[in-house]
């Protein structure tokens, strides 16, 4: 027997058609962790990922940002917010440059690592906008000269993750009231 509701062809399809109206967007809170060092670049990654916010209807009231000294420091920003239950997405902005030392590697290992564990660990999602270059000018590029805007990427995924996580508690919502 053929169910009388239409499904989508896929589980992408339903989440791209839940973004298409901005008020989906606009529905959730968000919070933006944003390092301070090399902040000629992070403060390029913040205005974008305000700007997409903005752009879906997301207002000032449901966007919380919180700035960390460095983006090691993301985190466990990050995992403070998102166990506050105040936030449906996390959106982590910053910017490393390799240097001369090990230092770099390590740092960026560190911050990949302890995001993405604090998102399994939680179960919000985080969006991932820490640049991470060789160079000073490969930075300059991604926080929105050549390569687009990082932050609004990163504020676009949070928005997809944020529809997507309330899809599936809707629908286990509806399953357990059948």
């Amino acid at each position: 027997m053929k169910s009388p509701v239409k499904e989508p062809m896929n589980e992408k399809d339903s989440v791209l058609e839940s973004i298409a109206t901005p008020t989906v967007a606009g529905q959730f809170h968000y919070a933006v962790i944003v390092s301070e060092f090399n902040s000629f670049i992070t403060d390029q990654l913040l205005r974008g990922a305000l700007r997409a916010l903005e752009s879906h209807q997301v207002g000032v009231f449901n966007i919380k940002v919180v700035h960390v000294p460095g983006a090691y420091e993301i985190p466990f920003a990050a995992k403070l917010l998102s166990k506050s239950s105040k936030f449906d997405a996390i959106i982590c902005l910053g910017c490393l440059i390799r240097g001369d030392t090990l230092h770099y590697e390590l740092i960026a290992n560190e911050v990949s690592r302890g995001i993405g564990q604090s998102a399994l660990e939680t179960g919000v999602p985080h969006s991932f906008g820490v640049i991470i270059c060789d160079t000073q000018e490969q930075a300059i590029n991604r926080a929105g000269l050549k390569a687009g805007n990082k932050g609004s990427e990163a504020a676009l995924a949070a928005i997809l993750m944020a529809s997507l996580s309330d899809k599936h508690k809707t629908d286990r919502r509806s399953s357990r009231n059948s």
